[in-house]
């Protein structure tokens, strides 16, 4: 029987739980700094242990400063965050204006373009983890019994997190020197596809925001990369669709782009050529049969029984090369731009990469 993956918490959602622990410990004598529960935007409530709690003496006048943090558990999706150290430190702020004021730490990006969530100049903190945040450390106010008049500093850092954002597409989205805090519910639901989607449709809100009006749409890290060493492409125009093809010509169409640049390796163009919405093995499968029946409807003068037993869609490819093919890979290239063109309403380009990173076709 298939294991049940395991759901696990936010960034945001674990920034909340700490920032809540250093007000406690701050305000409130005898606080046990074991463990503390915040409520969550869709209404539940959930309890995080306390990792470190250390009040810290400011020293000549500074004040009292108080330190939590939270060890991120993202439960069974593979999160580069998980098992990273999430921390806020909390004094009292001679701003009397302002309740809370939230600022980013160590580790916690600064966003430098338009197009995100969050305005150019300030830390990388999502709106709804800066409301779980802010209502954490209200909770905590509350609970101290302390004079709610009293107005905080919270600082959100990640001690790893300038080493962990390299393995993210921070940077290429405006966000330097740290990671985001993010989330939209406070959960991390496994492997999940939302996360996917919503990093191309924040890619492509980023790339118009900054001028760009063609952008390059690639199925993985190597045919992005051919594309790039063109130096056609600013960094804001390279978009990671990974295996949802469907999902980014949709989101594209939404968009004021003129043209859309499509980038893959042989397999992935050959299940746009059969219009399969979805690339990954698990949800569009390429039937080679079809794929055969598919090339042969292309020239159907030609005998393709050469293409007959072939395992693999680089085993189609392998053999179309060897029999001297090349035109025939490149009318698959063409019927793959007709379905993106189809499904977006714009103008395509599709760019057929090999695995060695060289641009095999251009179909335009």
């Amino acid at each position: 029987m298939k294991k049940k993956l395991r759901s696990g918490f936010t960034t945001g959602a674990c920034a909340a739980a700490a920032a809540k622990g250093a007000t406690l410990l701050l305000l409130k004598s005898g606080f046990s700094c074991q463990e503390v529960d915040i409520p969550f935007p869709e209404g539940e409530r959930f309890r995080f242990a306390l990792e470190q709690c250390e009040l810290e003496d400011g020293g000549n006048d500074q004040p009292m400063k108080a330190r939590a943090s939270v060890i991120k558990d993202a439960g069974d999706d593979p999160d580069v965050t998980n098992g990273a150290l999430i921390a806020a430190t909390v004094s009292y702020s001679p701003d009397t204006s302002e309740k809370i004021t939230l600022i980013g730490g160590e580790g916690v990006g600064t966003v430098t373009k338009p197009g995100l969530a969050v305005s150019p100049g300030l830390p990388a903190i999502n709106p709804v983890p800066r409301q779980m945040i802010n209502q954490a450390v209200l909770e905590g106010i509350s609970e101290s019994g302390v004079d709610d008049t009293l107005s905080l500093i919270v600082e959100i850092s990640i001690p790893a997190g300038r080493e962990l954002a390299k393995k993210t597409l921070n940077e290429r989205l405006g966000i330097v020197d740290g990671l985001s805090i993010l989330g939209t519910t406070g959960i991390v639901k496994p492997v999940s596809a939302k996360a996917w989607t919503d990093t191309i449709s924040t890619s492509m809100d980023v790339a118009e925001a900054n001028g760009v009006v063609e952008i390059v749409l690639s199925t993985g890290r190597t045919s992005e990369k051919a594309l790039e060493k063109t130096g056609r492409f600013t960094p804001e125009a390279l978009i990671m669709m990974g295996d949802y093809l469907e999902y980014a010509l949709l989101a594209a169409a939404k968009h004021s782009f003129k043209r859309l640049h499509m980038a893959g390796m042989w397999a992935k163009i050959l299940k746009a050529a059969l219009r399969i919405p979805q690339t990954h093995v698990r949800f569009g499968a390429l039937e080679i049969q079809n794929a055969i029946d598919c090339i042969a409807h292309l020239q159907p003068d030609r005998d393709f029984s050469y293409l007959d037993n072939s395992n693999t869609a680089r085993e189609i490819y392998e053999r179309l090369i060897q029999k001297g093919d090349q035109q025939v890979v490149h009318l698959v290239c063409h019927l793959a731009r007709k379905y993106h063109e189809d499904v977006s309403g714009l103008p395509v380009t599709v760019y057929l990469v090999h695995h060695t990173g060289e641009i095999i076709t251009i179909a335009e």
